[in-house]
């Protein structure tokens, strides 16, 4: 059996073994050690899994990773969402489909502290969904909204998968979180346009909110300005190059960890059971980057990247041709894989053929903008049946909703997330303009 021949049947047996429930990282450690030693031997694997590992998890863009999972714990016990939810229901809650246009404007504000598409979905869902179903909002929408506003929290920095893709790729973390900024921000933009339109199609849908004063919005607003305070500390100083990501994820945490003691929502207990998630979740991370690691170095040595770019190169199709071949087999894999899986299985294979390629931007930028496009259409995966984690989250706070209303309701949200990839793939400068302003 040639190398590339192992090397597919690594995959095929990586996606076996990720289908039956084996755990992402247990999976990519043993196909990779399979592949590796059939490549290197056994004495080869031992070597390199005794040094791997140190200098891996030694890498200092590598401890962002605990701080900023333990920011958002922090984040979600602290009861910001409430707080994040009515300030933007007392500003937009009155228009047709404020209620969910508040969600997803929630969405947006709670991603940028907790960098978790579940958790966001999660969280937001806990405490808008109650308030659309009190106010007749039809299922589907309802759901939609929820499901497509927590995608927001994977893409607005700070970000658990880019910052894996940064560390897998060799990029650098601040630029990746510059240049996600603007595709976050138009994605949230873009979802509350699909609701302007979607509620006006079909006017039962989305009923107006309660009317609110003026007092009531400032208010509101004075409610959740130390949000704001940590997002701009945190966001604005890794953007100014005031701190590192690690830097900034340090002082996120003690200031999140002080809004949530002052609000009287962290107890010992509380504080004690974040730790211990923080903790669990790192592990897991952290055995997920060893696994994707070898299984990148044994793609590596059996030449199918090289050959990869060869073939490609030949075919005479335009990089832009095979970028767009990418982006579908993302979409395809999004109705059976997680996000994170779609990255590390595909990232060893795509990232060379995409730097091998001429796109017209330099070899700096193109790492970066792949990224986030990458990025982007996992995120879509989130929300793709059949699978859809986002949409099961949302469905599993109302067991009365029944699952056909929860995809319908996330069409809208495709047809916008569409549009969107299509824009950051013809125009790299949406994705690039914050990091060269302020690199």
């Amino acid at each position: 059996m040639s190398d590339i021949q192992l090397a597919f049947l690594m995959m095929a047996l990586l996606l076996v073994l990720m289908s039956i429930r084996i755990p992402i990282a247990l999976a990519m450690l043993v196909c990779g050690a399979i592949g590796y030693t059939s490549i290197g031997g056994m004495p080869a694997l031992m070597e390199y899994l005794g040094t791997a590992s140190v200098a891996k998890f030694s890498t200092y863009d590598l401890s962002v990773v605990p701080l900023f999972l333990l920011m958002g714990e922090l984040a979600t016990r602290s009861g910001i969402t409430t707080e994040l939810f009515r300030t933007c229901n007392t500003w937009v809650g009155r228009q047709k489909g404020g209620i969910a246009m508040a969600a997803v404007a929630g969405c947006a504000a709670f991603g940028a502290i907790c960098g978790s598409s579940l958790a966001t979905a999660s969280t937001m869902g806990k405490v808008a969904l109650p308030e659309m179903r009190r106010l007749n909002y039809s299922g589907s929408l309802a759901a939609g909204a929820l499901a497509a506003g927590g995608t927001l929290g994977i893409l607005i920095p700070p970000s658990m998968v880019l910052i894996i893709f940064a560390v897998l790729t060799e990029q650098n973390i601040s630029k990746m979180f510059m240049a996600a900024f603007i595709p976050g921000f138009l994605a949230a933009g873009g979802y509350m346009l699909t609701i302007a339109i979607y509620v006006r199609m079909f006017p039962n849908t989305g009923p107006r909110g309660e009317k609110t004063t003026w007092a009531e919005k400032f208010k509101s607003t004075r409610n959740v300005w130390h949000i704001s305070i940590i997002f701009l500390i945190v966001l604005g100083g890794i953007y100014l190059g005031i701190f590192t990501p690690t830097e900034a994820a340090s002082v996120g945490v003690v200031l999140t960890a002080i809004l949530a003691i002052t609000h009287g929502k962290m107890r010992l207990d509380g504080f004690m059971a974040s730790l211990i998630r923080t903790a669990i979740s790192s592990a897991m991370i952290f055995f997920i980057v060893l696994g994707a690691d070898l299984f990148s170095v044994f793609i590596a040595l059996s030449k199918l990247p090289d050959v990869g770019v060869d073939i490609l190169t030949n075919s005479g199709l335009s990089p832009y041709t095979i970028l767009v071949l990418m982006l579908v087999t993302y979409l395809i894999m999004g109705c059976f894989l997680d996000s994170l899986a779609m990255i590390l299985l595909t990232i060893p294979i795509y990232f060379p053929i995409i730097m091998a390629m001429d796109f017209g931007i330099p070899t700096a930028d193109l790492g970066i903008w792949f990224g986030i496009i990458a990025l982007v259409v996992v995120e879509v995966g989130l929300i793709t049946p059949p699978v859809g984690m986002n949409i099961f989250i949302i469905k599993s706070f109302d067991n009365t909703l029944p699952l056909k209303e929860c995809f319908k309701g996330v069409v809208p949200f495709l047809i916008s997330d569409c549009v969107r990839v299509a824009l950051l793939v013809m125009f790299p400068g949406i994705t690039l303009w914050l990091v060269h302003a302020i690199g």
